[in-house]
Protein backbone atom coordinates (compact mmCIF):
# COMPACT_ATOMS: atom_id res chain seq x y z
CA UNK A 1 0.00 0.00 0.00
CA UNK A 2 1.26 3.12 -0.90
CA UNK A 3 1.19 6.19 1.25
CA UNK A 4 -1.28 8.16 -0.73
CA UNK A 5 -3.50 4.72 -0.64
CA UNK A 6 -2.36 4.51 3.40
CA UNK A 7 -4.10 8.12 3.91
CA UNK A 8 -7.02 7.42 1.73
CA UNK A 9 -7.89 4.34 3.55
CA UNK A 10 -7.39 6.34 7.30
CA UNK A 11 -9.72 9.28 5.66
CA UNK A 12 -12.17 6.16 4.69
CA UNK A 13 -12.15 4.61 8.27
CA UNK A 14 -12.59 7.94 9.45
CA UNK A 15 -16.13 8.42 8.31
CA UNK A 16 -17.06 4.60 8.53
CA UNK A 17 -16.19 3.23 5.20
CA UNK A 18 -13.48 -0.18 4.53
CA UNK A 19 -11.99 2.07 1.23
CA UNK A 20 -10.97 5.11 -0.44
CA UNK A 21 -13.18 3.98 -3.25
CA UNK A 22 -16.15 3.47 -0.97
CA UNK A 23 -15.96 7.34 0.05
CA UNK A 24 -15.26 8.47 -3.20
CA UNK A 25 -18.77 6.65 -4.39
CA UNK A 26 -20.66 7.61 -1.52
CA UNK A 27 -19.47 11.79 -1.88
CA UNK A 28 -20.80 11.47 -5.42
CA UNK A 29 -23.51 9.98 -4.79
CA UNK A 30 -24.26 12.70 -1.70
CA UNK A 31 -23.47 16.02 -4.41
CA UNK A 32 -25.79 14.40 -6.66
CA UNK A 33 -28.47 14.08 -4.20
CA UNK A 34 -28.90 10.37 -4.54
CA UNK A 35 -30.40 8.66 -1.94
CA UNK A 36 -28.87 5.21 -0.73
CA UNK A 37 -28.00 3.50 2.16
CA UNK A 38 -24.55 2.04 3.49
CA UNK A 39 -24.43 -1.37 4.81
CA UNK A 40 -27.80 -0.94 5.36
CA UNK A 41 -29.03 -4.96 4.87
CA UNK A 42 -27.44 -8.39 5.70
CA UNK A 43 -27.97 -11.34 3.37
CA UNK A 44 -27.46 -14.93 4.75
CA UNK A 45 -25.97 -17.46 2.29
CA UNK A 46 -24.63 -21.00 2.53
CA UNK A 47 -21.61 -22.88 1.60
CA UNK A 48 -20.38 -25.43 4.34
CA UNK A 49 -22.08 -23.11 7.11
CA UNK A 50 -24.37 -19.79 7.17
CA UNK A 51 -22.40 -16.60 6.11
CA UNK A 52 -23.40 -13.27 6.58
CA UNK A 53 -23.06 -11.11 3.38
CA UNK A 54 -23.45 -7.20 4.03
CA UNK A 55 -23.78 -5.24 0.78
CA UNK A 56 -21.51 -1.87 0.08
CA UNK A 57 -24.88 0.04 -0.84
CA UNK A 58 -28.42 -0.25 -1.99
CA UNK A 59 -29.77 2.10 -4.19
CA UNK A 60 -33.19 3.76 -3.39
CA UNK A 61 -34.36 1.81 -6.35
CA UNK A 62 -33.16 -1.73 -4.85
CA UNK A 63 -29.97 -1.90 -6.99
CA UNK A 64 -27.14 -3.77 -4.93
CA UNK A 65 -23.82 -2.19 -5.49
CA UNK A 66 -20.70 -4.25 -4.45
CA UNK A 67 -17.78 -1.23 -4.14
CA UNK A 68 -14.19 -3.51 -5.08
CA UNK A 69 -10.62 -3.19 -5.36
CA UNK A 70 -9.15 -6.39 -4.70
CA UNK A 71 -11.85 -9.13 -6.55
CA UNK A 72 -10.61 -12.69 -4.89
CA UNK A 73 -11.33 -15.55 -5.62
CA UNK A 74 -13.22 -16.15 -1.89
CA UNK A 75 -15.66 -13.36 -3.69
CA UNK A 76 -16.17 -14.59 -6.83
CA UNK A 77 -17.28 -18.01 -4.93
CA UNK A 78 -19.01 -15.91 -2.29
CA UNK A 79 -21.41 -14.13 -5.20
CA UNK A 80 -21.88 -16.90 -7.50
CA UNK A 81 -23.17 -18.29 -4.09
CA UNK A 82 -25.74 -15.52 -3.38
CA UNK A 83 -26.35 -15.23 -6.97
CA UNK A 84 -27.60 -19.04 -7.45
CA UNK A 85 -29.67 -18.51 -3.62
CA UNK A 86 -30.91 -15.24 -4.32
CA UNK A 87 -31.39 -14.96 -7.91
CA UNK A 88 -33.58 -12.43 -7.44
CA UNK A 89 -31.39 -9.56 -6.30
CA UNK A 90 -29.86 -7.41 -8.56
CA UNK A 91 -26.32 -6.88 -7.30
CA UNK A 92 -23.65 -5.37 -9.40
CA UNK A 93 -19.85 -4.37 -8.77
CA UNK A 94 -18.21 -1.29 -9.03
CA UNK A 95 -14.40 -1.99 -9.70
CA UNK A 96 -11.53 0.64 -9.04
CA UNK A 97 -9.96 -1.27 -12.64
CA UNK A 98 -12.42 -3.85 -14.22
CA UNK A 99 -9.58 -4.93 -16.52
CA UNK A 100 -7.26 -6.00 -13.46
CA UNK A 101 -6.51 -10.08 -13.89
CA UNK A 102 -8.12 -12.49 -11.48
CA UNK A 103 -5.13 -13.66 -10.64
CA UNK A 104 -1.60 -13.24 -11.65
CA UNK A 105 -1.05 -14.90 -15.25
CA UNK A 106 -4.48 -15.13 -15.78
CA UNK A 107 -5.98 -13.78 -18.69
CA UNK A 108 -9.23 -13.16 -17.24
CA UNK A 109 -10.13 -9.78 -15.65
CA UNK A 110 -12.36 -8.96 -13.29
CA UNK A 111 -14.66 -7.47 -16.50
CA UNK A 112 -14.79 -10.84 -18.03
CA UNK A 113 -15.41 -12.73 -15.63
CA UNK A 114 -18.54 -10.65 -14.64
CA UNK A 115 -19.55 -10.96 -18.17
CA UNK A 116 -18.95 -14.59 -17.96
CA UNK A 117 -21.35 -14.92 -14.53
CA UNK A 118 -23.93 -12.53 -16.43
CA UNK A 119 -23.22 -9.50 -13.58
CA UNK A 120 -23.15 -5.67 -14.41
CA UNK A 121 -19.93 -4.03 -13.59
CA UNK A 122 -18.54 -0.39 -14.32
CA UNK A 123 -15.26 1.11 -13.28
CA UNK A 124 -14.93 4.04 -10.39
CA UNK A 125 -18.26 5.41 -10.11
CA UNK A 126 -21.64 4.07 -10.61
CA UNK A 127 -23.38 5.09 -14.07
CA UNK A 128 -26.13 7.62 -13.75
CA UNK A 129 -28.00 4.71 -16.11
CA UNK A 130 -28.31 2.44 -12.57
CA UNK A 131 -29.34 5.49 -10.25
CA UNK A 132 -32.12 6.10 -12.87
CA UNK A 133 -33.48 2.98 -13.41
CA UNK A 134 -37.07 2.19 -12.10
CA UNK A 135 -37.70 0.32 -9.00
CA UNK A 136 -37.83 0.49 -5.32
CA UNK A 137 -35.97 -0.55 -2.42
CA UNK A 138 -38.12 -3.11 -1.02
CA UNK A 139 -35.14 -5.41 0.96
CA UNK A 140 -35.82 -5.95 4.60
CA UNK A 141 -32.61 -5.20 6.89
CA UNK A 142 -32.07 -9.04 6.93
CA UNK A 143 -32.57 -11.29 4.15
CA UNK A 144 -32.99 -15.09 6.30
CA UNK A 145 -31.73 -17.98 4.06
CA UNK A 146 -34.84 -20.36 2.97
CA UNK A 147 -32.86 -23.48 4.24
CA UNK A 148 -32.26 -21.53 7.57
CA UNK A 149 -33.98 -23.61 10.79
CA UNK A 150 -32.72 -20.70 13.30
CA UNK A 151 -34.73 -17.88 14.20
CA UNK A 152 -32.28 -14.70 13.94
CA UNK A 153 -32.87 -11.60 15.95
CA UNK A 154 -33.08 -8.41 13.43
CA UNK A 155 -31.60 -5.19 14.58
Amino acid sequence: MTLVNANQFRVARKYGFRSGLELTISDKLKSDKVKFKYEAIKIEWQDIAYRIYTPDFILNNGIIIEVKGRFTTADRMKHLAIRKQYPHLDIRFVFENSNAKIRKGSKTSYAKWCIRHKFRYYDRIIPECWIKEKGKDKHPKYILHPSSTVKRRTK
